[in-house]
């Protein structure tokens, strides 16, 4: 279920991104929509920063090494 939470936010992290870029792009500068498509980019990356550590301490998701 965790993983899952994780790829819907990485997932509408990238849409914030599209959406900042097609504002960028038609508005020309005159609209805060660029700014407010920012704002939840940077927030949604807080939360999936605060997801995978929670979920890494409370043991959810195990970091491993690249094994040889």
């Amino acid at each position: 279920m965790i993983k899952i939470l994780i790829i819907v936010v990485l997932v509408a992290i990238v849409l914030s991104l599209g959406s900042g870029l097609f504002h960028l792009v038609k508005d020309d500068g005159q609209s805060k929509r660029m700014v407010n498509a920012l704002t939840v980019r940077i927030a949604l990356s807080v939360l999936l920063f605060v997801l995978l550590f929670v979920a890494w301490k409370s043991g959810l998701i195990v970091p491993h090494g690249i094994s040889r």
